[in-house]
């Protein structure tokens, strides 16, 4: 007697497990100079595929980094995701002989509003072909299409951003209607210093999995997502790692995520930006050709660059800035302070 066929489980569980490695979602509280949440309630987009870069943000500071700024996972202010309504499904299509129509919608969750945007299906076979792969038959981007096809057992795999879900499903020769939850959330960042908004380009964002406070290396799920960008997951923890310019100004955030909930992240960093230049008297004109490092007061250097004004930005505390230029070696101690951008000099005698 033949035990049941496990396959179709399997490849739901490898679908899902695919899902999980890149899976995310949001909401937030505000600690200090931490990460501010409020709800907002756009329409979603998702930011892109989203997939994990192979080489993962290091879980520290970069050297001579004054220690990020921790926030303790907060509950946030969450606003219910806007959406297009949902349009009524078209007429069932006629079939053939042998044939059924299997029509799918995807939802937030149980008794939760329809997902209407965004979506990706896929239907696969339930079996393996001759290379061991489970075929892919028919995808469809609609919100609830409707797929045309031979009776029998399937796969159906639906994706909303980093978040999916997938079940296994049959084929008869009525019409089939089959509903799958996704619970999934949006995280929407920025980055402020006090009151400023970062400017778009300048700061970038990691989303991870978990709390950062978890054991072990982690790769992110969303690496170099910018202001103002959509990431969507699965309902659940994570953490953002905030990096403002290539200095030292990092910031760790946790937070939570709502199924059905997009939430506007504010990381606030405490720092500045510092133009330097190497005179040789006050208000002279800079010396062109000077190399520059800027160290912490341990001896680990921040920042290294060329020119006669470089900028750089620093996270709040103090520093020592060296000017080389012309074989000959000059020395400033520089402190800076949140939001006090400035223009430091540095005296070539």
């Amino acid at each position: 007697m033949r035990g049941p066929d496990l396959r179709p489980l399997c490849l739901i569980s490898l679908l899902m497990f695919a899902v999980a490695f890149a899976g995310n979602a949001v909401a937030q509280s505000r600690a200090g100079s931490g990460a501010t949440t409020t709800a907002q309630a756009p329409s979603l987009q998702p930011s892109g595929p989203g997939v994990p870069s192979p080489n993962a943000l290091p879980l520290q500071s970069p050297a001579g980094s004054p220690g990020p700024t921790i926030v303790t996972p907060g509950g946030g202010i969450s606003a219910p995701i806007s959406q297009p309504p949902l349009s009524p499904a078209a007429p069932p299509p006629a079939v053939k002989a042998g044939e059924g129509a299997l029509q799918a919608i995807a939802r937030f969750g149980r008794d939760a509003p329809a997902i209407t945007e965004g979506l990706h299906w896929r239907v696969y076979s339930d079996r393996p072909d001759a290379t061991g792969g489970f075929r892919l038959i028919k995808e469809d981007r609609s919100a609830q299409p409707t797929f045309v096809l031979p009776q029998g057992n399937y796969i159906v795999h639906a994706t909303f951003g980093l978040a999916s879900t997938a079940k296994a499903v049959q084929v008869r020769g009525d019409n089939v209607r089959e509903t799958f939850d996704i619970s999934a959330g949006g995280i929407r960042l920025e980055g402020r210093v006090g009151d400023v908004k970062i400017p778009t380009g300048q700061i970038s964002f990691d989303v991870y999995k978990g709390s950062q406070f978890e054991q072990g290396e982690r790769r992110p799920i969303s690496s170099n997502v910018l202001t103002g960008e959509v990431v969507l997951v699965t309902e659940g923890t994570y953490y953002i790692l905030s990096k403002y310019g290539d200095g030292n100004s990092v910031v760790r955030s946790d937070i939570r995520v709502q199924s059905g909930k997009l939430t506007d992240v504010s990381v606030t960093h405490r720092a500045a930006v510092i133009m330097l230049k190497l005179v040789p008297q006050r208000g002279g004109e800079a010396l062109a050709n000077t190399d520059w490092a800027v160290m912490s007061p341990a001896g680990d250097v921040i920042s290294e660059s060329k020119g006669a004004f470089p900028r750089v930005i620093l996270a709040e505390g103090e520093y020592k800035v060296i000017a080389r230029n012309d074989s000959r070696t000059y020395q400033h101690d520089l402190k800076v302070i949140t939001g006090v951008d400035g223009e430091i000099e540095v005296l070539a005698r």
